[in-house]
This record gives C-alpha cells, structure tokens and sequence, in this order.
C-alpha cells in the first residue's frame, strides 16, 4: 500500500496567478488572495456550472493585502494576507487567513489574528454572488450576469437560478453574521494577542435540491478520506534520483483529485483534467487509465465500465453518436445541449479503438476475467464500428469528418481546427485518417485476439490477427514518406499524405504497427532538432509553415505525448539509437516537469531548449490535467521493461533505467491474485513476492 504523505505544498508568492482547486466534479479558480471577481474566469464549479462568480473577503471596508498561498493537496489552499497597516505605521498588525477546501460544495474558515498589544474592533464582510453560467460560456468568456435571485434569512444567504434549471447555493456560517442579499457581515471586537474565526459552508442546490456536504462535519465522506483511501489502495512508488519522488507524490495526489465516483455502482474513474476537463472523456480517460495501471488497475475497470454505459446505440448526427462508437465527453451544465447536441458527445475517431486496447490490457495486468468478459460485448460493438462507420470509404483506414458545423472539425487527440496541415500550411480536406488512429486499431485488434485466444475462440482470434498483419501492411504502404523517412500524419481525403513532421508516429512506435525495418529511420526523424525540443517532442516541426511554439497543437509539447513516444521507444529497445533517443526525452521532460514544481502541466510551449533554458509555460494549460500527471508513470513503466501476464502466470522486466533515475521501488503492486516488490537500479531489478507458479522472465 501507498506510503505517500500529500507532497511537498506549492507555495505562490506575489503575482497574479489564479489559484485552481479541484475535487472530482467541483473546481475553484480565485485570486491568489482567494477572492472570486465577475468579469473573470473565476468561479467554484459544481457539475459544469457556475455557483460562485463573486466570493471576496472585505476587512474595514477594504481588500487585505496578498502575502503568500500554500496548496498541500489539489483540493485545499490557506491564503494569507494582512490588514494594511494605517497610515505612517511601518508594521501591521492584522493577520488574515482563509483556509478553503473543495469537496461536495465549499468550506471555508477565515481567521483574524490580531498580533498588536491593543484589543481591535473590525468590520469583516464577505460578498457573495452567482450567475450558475455554462461552464463552456465561461471558458470562452460568453458568460453574462443576470438570472440570479439573492434572498437572506437570519440563518443563510440563498442565490438561486431563479427555477430555470433548479440549481442554486445556500450559504451558511458560524459566529452569527449578518445576512444580506449579496453580503455576509461581521462585527467583531478581537483582543490583543486575541484572533476570530468563522466557517462557512457554499451548499450546491441541484435539481432544486440541497446537495449533502462532505466535510468533517458530516456523514458523507470527506475530501481528505477519499484521498486517504486512494492512497491506501494503490502502488507505493519511490525513487532516488533527483526530484523524482516529489514528481511521482504529486502525481499520486492528482490522479486521485482527477478521481469521479459512480455511486450507482461504487467504481471510480478518472475525469481529464482541471480546469476545464472535469468530466469523464473517452480519449483522455482512456490514456490515462492506461498510464496509470502501475498505480491502479481499478481505475482502468472503471472508466471501462463507464465508457461502455455510454456507448453509442443508435445514429445520431447532431451528438455525432453511432453504434459501438465511444464517446467524446460528458458534460452536465445547462449549455450542454447547445454546445454538444446533448449532454454527451461522440466526436472523436480514437476513444473506440482505446477502449479495446485498455480492455486487453487490463486482462494482462490481472482484472478479473469475469469483469472482461463483462466488457467483451462492448468491445465486439466498437470493432465492429471500426469497420463500418468508422471507415467512410472502405478503404480499410479509420476516417473521420464531423457530420455537422457544430461538431469538432478534427476528432483525433490534436483536436482544434489547424492542427492537421500539410508542410506547406495548407489544412488537410476530411475525411482525415490519422496514423496514430491505424496503430491503435491495430493494437485493438491484437489485444482482442488474444482475449479471443483465451476463451477458446480460435477462429476469432485468427481472424482478427490476420486483420491486423494486413492493416500493418497497408499503413505502411501508404502512410510512409520515403523522402523524410517518417510517417505521414494522415491521409487526407483525397487520400494524400500530409507530409509535415510531427509527433505523431511516435504513438505509431507505441502501438507496434512499424516494422522494424523502418523503425531506424523512424527514430532518426523523430530525434531531429525540429522536433526535439530539447524538452520534450513538439507537437509539429518547427520546419512546417503552421509551426508555433505556443500553439496548441502546432508546436508546443505534451508530456503525455512524449511520453508515450519513450514507450514506443523503449518497445523498440533492440533497434540501434532507441533507448538512446528515449533516455535523451525523458530527461528532458522531467527537467521541464521539475521546473512546474514537480506537477506537469497539460503542455507548455515548444521552443527550443537552446533559446530558452527554462520551459515557457502555455497560459491556459491545465493543471493538474490527468494524462500530464499520468505521464510519469509511463516513463517509469517503460524503462523498467514492466510486462505482466497474469493469465499466464508471467512477468516480464528488462530494465533500462537511466542513470538520473537512481534506484526506482514499487512496492505493493497488484497483479490479479498477486502482490509484489520491485526494486530496479539500471539493468539490475529484484522482484519479492512472485508466487511460486509464476515464471519470471528477464531481458
């Protein structure tokens, strides 16, 4: 079991940042002095809407001066800040904190501390308002006041949406204010050396009913339990090399923030990152729970388990929805029909085959065969959508084009609308057949024979292996660029390859559809300077016309998509220049992941590491974002050669761990039945606790 504290807390001094707090579905973006502003992006989030959009702290009428945040964990911060002293007085004396955690609603305590040797009388005021806007509408800054009815009682403060879409927030507090639409008020006398506090608690109505709080005063399970029993239940994971234990602390602490619960059924799952990103997404979800299966295999089962609740039944073109098709996104906020179709979306080419590679793969990692044998109808109905309508054209490639304007222009992981061009700058015509899409198709295909192999159905098994070995032959045939010795980005729709460099083929590594004859070459491309930043790979090479560094998709690097080129590499480990290449990016990304304060962002911009000899951050990256904060799992996952076959009783391990990573500990890690030790230090691992009948196998 895990022995991780929290980590390390982040401390923020100075500046303007906004601070993020995030519990499963509720997210809090303030000032680094706490307050909440209209106007900005600020906001606590409950379920895709906006229940806070004023919440700010007043003390004699004024705004207390900012000295310093402290975030322990992705869900509780203590902002601090003092009364300005008065005039011609050198020193003050007031000392103000507010102590926020996030959770089903919103607690905080504010704390008044009055450090002079004379009693004081202060007049603390807390300002309250909401508009319960889309989250879609404040993310893209549409978001207007209006709509909100305030009413005060002696005992709460209420704001409502006015019954449109039954949500609201009731807020309560301690020490007897006074309420008013709008405004909490105290009147309070401190002594010297003396200090106050109140609690205050924000209460989500959803569906015209109060949502039942989960803090300590409560019977509901809190913030700081669930992430306890995270914890408790997953891989304990250590190293000793430089700053890598504080990256795989904040990594564990995220996931398990990122973390929704079904209560239906009690499975957890991971939604894709903060603040943005707090809903269940089939790609991310996907990769992340992939990512994360060093950690957690539970997390795998039930974003599977999700993901196959939604998937699609029927043909819809405004949800873009078709059967056996996984889902985009979930989204509960009351835009999500106008920005969706409805609240769940089905616009993404990769999330179908995803889902049958992660099935396969938690059968080797040791879920239980009655939960996969649970998920197989769901897996036959996604391939049987890969060859159908995924493939607009028969032509055997997995295509996309969005059926309306409203839908997503490109549906593969690169997902805004210039990020598949040609070299020259042009925008490839749909429908688009990504090549990082082929390759999980041809890993959903072999990972399904093999769950065919194991129940018996032989034919099965054949069939889609020999499915398999002939979409490899045709990816190769027509996706190779013999004159950059790489792969294409995709095929347009005139069947042409977009010939810019990029980094996509290194999923292609990843999934094992390259033949090893051209995976030299592959390698070379992929270490050139225009793609290596030297932190990790850009998402475009900077020799394309579209190239920019901070572009989202045109140039900057994600740390998931880096990390899944390492594993490609590292799976091609017996090919000169390999492990050379992996070793060079890994190490550059953690250095960049130390520079964040050891919690990797969603991306971060894609100049060169000789321009700038720090990252240059994105500036609205999320973060955490769950497949960022996964990706350093990966990378260990992958040096240490890490392969369970739990239905056949074998692990395999070739570690190659770089020298930087010192010596790297799993302890508790769940293999079906199994619970083992790994220690690893460059090629050397001992592994404890293998049963007797399983067989070891070291390369």
């Amino acid at each position: 079991m895990s022995t991780f504290n929290a980590g390390p807390p982040v401390l923020i001094e100075g500046g303007s940042g906004v601070v993020t707090l995030v519990e499963a579905g509720t997210f809090c973006l303030s000032d680094q002095l706490g307050d909440i502003h209209p106007g900005t992006a600020h906001g606590l989030f409950y379920r895709d809407a906006r229940i806070l959009t004023r919440w700010v702290v007043r003390v004699d009428g004024a705004p207390p001066e900012q000295l310093s945040v402290v975030v322990r964990e992705p869900f509780r911060a203590r902002f601090v800040a003092r009364k300005p002293p008065p005039h011609g007085v050198a020193d003050a004396t007031v000392l103000i904190q507010r102590r926020r955690i996030v959770g089903e609603g919103m607690q905080e305590i504010i704390s008044v501390l009055n450090l002079g040797d004379e009693d004081t009388a202060l007049t603390v005021a807390l300002d309250a308002e909401a508009d319960f806007a889309d989250l879609f509408a404040v993310k893209e800054g549409r978001a207007g006041g209006g709509g909100a009815e305030s009413t005060a009682t002696e005992q709460a403060l209420r704001i409502t949406d006015r019954g449109q879409q039954g949500r609201g927030i009731i807020i309560t507090a301690t020490e007897d204010p006074e309420f008013q639409p709008g405004t909490l008020t105290w009147q309070v006398l401190i002594p010297a050396h003396g200090s106050w506090q109140t609690v205050v608690h924000c209460q989500p109505i959803e569906d015209h009913r109060a949502v039942p709080m989960n803090f300590a005063d409560g019977d509901e399970e809190t913030p700081e339990d669930k992430i306890q029993r995270w914890r408790a239940s997953t891989t304990s994971l250590t190293a000793t090399g430089p700053g890598l234990n504080t990256i795989l602390q904040r990594t564990e602490t995220d996931l398990g923030a990122l973390r929704l619960d079904d209560p239906s059924d009690g499975t957890s799952y991971v939604a894709a990152g903060a603040p943005w990103f707090m809903a269940l997404f089939g790609r991310d979800s996907l990769l992340t729970s992939w990512m994360a299966l060093l950690l957690d295999s539970d997390l795998a089962l039930g974003t599977l388990r999700q993901l196959a609740k939604l998937q699609g039944t029927e043909s819809n073109p405004i949800t873009e929805e078709e059967p056996g098709r996984i889902m985009h996104e979930r989204r509960y906020g009351p835009g999500s029909d106008r920005v969706l179709g409805g609240t769940v979306y089905y616009g993404t080419a990769d999330a179908t085959p995803l889902f049958v590679m992660l099935l396969a793969e938690c059968h080797r990692w040791g879920v239980g065969s009655a939960a996969v044998r649970e998920l197989l109808p769901a897996a036959d109905a996604a391939l049987a959508w890969i060859d159908t309508d995924a493939d607009l054209d028969g032509d055997g490639f997995v295509e996309y084009r969005r059926k309306t304007d409203r839908g997503l222009a490109n549906q593969g992981w690169k997902d805004s609308w210039d990020a598949i061009s040609f070299a020259d700058g042009r925008l490839a015509d749909p429908p688009i057949a990504l090549c990082e899409v082929q390759g999980y198709v041809y890993a959903a295909r072999i990972g399904r024979a093999e769950l065919a192999e194991e129940s018996g159905d032989h034919a099965l098994a054949a069939r889609l292996r020999t499915q398999a070995a002939d979409l490899k032959d045709r990816f190769d045939e027509a996706f190779w660029l013999a004159k950059s010795n790489c792969y294409a980005m995709a095929l347009d729709g005139a069947k042409q390859p977009v010939d810019v460099g990029s980094s996509n083929p290194g999923h292609c590594l990843w999934t094992g559809i390259v033949p090893d004859e051209r995976a030299a070459e592959l390698i070379e491309r992929l270490a050139a300077a225009d793609l290596n930043s030297g932190f990790g790979l850009r998402t475009l090479s900077s020799t394309a016309r579209r190239f920019n560094p901070m572009g989202y998709h045109t140039g900057s690097v994600w740390p998931h998509d880096t990390a899944i080129a390492v594993a490609g590499l590292m799976r091609y480990g017996h090919i000169p220049g390999a492990i050379d290449l992996a070793v060079k990016l890994a190490s550059g990304l953690l250095e960049a992941i130390q520079e964040f304060g050891a919690r990797p962002p969603e991306l971060f911009c894609g100049f060169a590491r000789s321009e700038f000899r720090s990252p240059v951050p994105y500036p609205t990256s999320c973060s955490p974002q769950a497949w960022a904060s996964a990706a350093p799992l990966l990378l260990m996952r992958s040096f240490l050669g890490l392969m369970p076959d739990v239905p056949n009783r074998t692990l395999t391990i070739a570690p190659r761990l770089p020298d930087r990573a010192g010596t790297i500990r799993l302890a508790d890690l769940r293999l079906g039945p199994a619970t083992i030790t790994i220690e690893a230090c460059g090629k050397d691992a001992k592994v404890q606790g293998l049963p007797a009948d399983w067989q070891l196998n070291r390369k």
